[in-house]
């Protein structure tokens, strides 16, 4: 059963690996919201090496705010998001915020 649900604020492992991993650095230690579950999907940190990517691992389309992922850089339109497939042994809870919950 996936750990997190459409919705759930989430926050990215701001981990470092020196191996194959499929998770964008400028994401590490981002907060966003599950837009949707994505299944389960073989692991690609270990089908990189030849393994059989099991077990296999929940999938998740994650929501990032573009102002928070770029700053004063994006000058887009408040509220555009950027959608992210993070594989849930990137992913935590999010601690709640003073904001309401935004992300």
């Amino acid at each position: 059963m996936a750990r997190f649900q459409p919705g759930d604020r989430v926050k990215v492992i701001a981990a470092e690996m020196a191996t194959h991993h499929r998770t964008p650095s400028y994401i590490k230690g981002r907060v966003g919201r599950v837009h949707a579950l994505s299944g389960l999907w073989p692991n690609p940190e270990t089908l990189a090496y030849g393994a059989d990517g099991k077990p296999e691992r929940d999938l998740y389309l994650v929501a990032f705010d573009m102002k928070d992922l770029w700053g004063e850089r994006f000058d887009g339109p408040a509220g555009d998001v950027l959608l992210v497939d993070v594989y849930e042994q990137w992913l935590e809870a999010a601690e709640a915020s003073a904001d309401g919950g935004k992300a």
